[in-house]
C-alpha cells in the first residue's frame, strides 16, 4: 500500500521541477529530505519537501507505516496549464510569453 500526495498548479515548467525530481527518485524519505535541503533551486525544493513531509505526516496518522522505512516510490512531474501573456515589443508588436505549470506527485511506499 502506498501513500500518494498531489501539489497542482505549481507555478515553475515541468522541465525544470524534472531536474531535481531525478536527484531524489527511489531514496529514502529521510535522505531525500536531506538532499534537497542543499539544493541550490531553493523554490522547487521547498515544494518537493512539503510534499514528502505532507506524505510522511499522513503515514504518521495512519499509524500503519514505519517512518524510517518508507522510501521516495515514484514521483511524477506532468505538464499543467500554461498562462499566456503578452510582453510589448518595439513598433508596437507583442510577443507571447508562455508560463508554464506543473503537477507533482509523488508516492511513498515501505521497503
Amino acid at each position: 500500500m502506498a501513500i500518494t500526495v498531489h501539489n497542482r498548479g505549481v507555478g515553475i515548467a515541468p522541465r525544470k521541477v524534472r531536474l531535481v525530481a531525478d536527484l531524489v527518485r527511489r531514496k529514502g524519505a529521510e535522505e531525500a529530505l536531506s538532499i534537497l535541503r542543499f539544493q541550490p533551486k531553493k523554490e522547487i525544493a521547498i515544494v518537493l519537501t512539503k510534499l514528502i513531509n505532507s506524505g510522511l505526516a499522513i503515514a504518521d496518522e495512519s499509524g500503519k507505516y514505519d517512518l524510517d522505512n518508507l522510501i521516495v516510490d515514484t514521483i511524477q512531474v506532468n505538464e499543467g496549464k500554461t498562462l499566456k501573456r503578452i510582453q510589448p515589443r518595439a513598433q508596437g508588436r507583442a510577443f507571447r510569453v508562455r508560463k508554464r505549470t506543473s503537477h507533482v506527485t509523488i508516492s511513498l511506499k515501505e521497503k
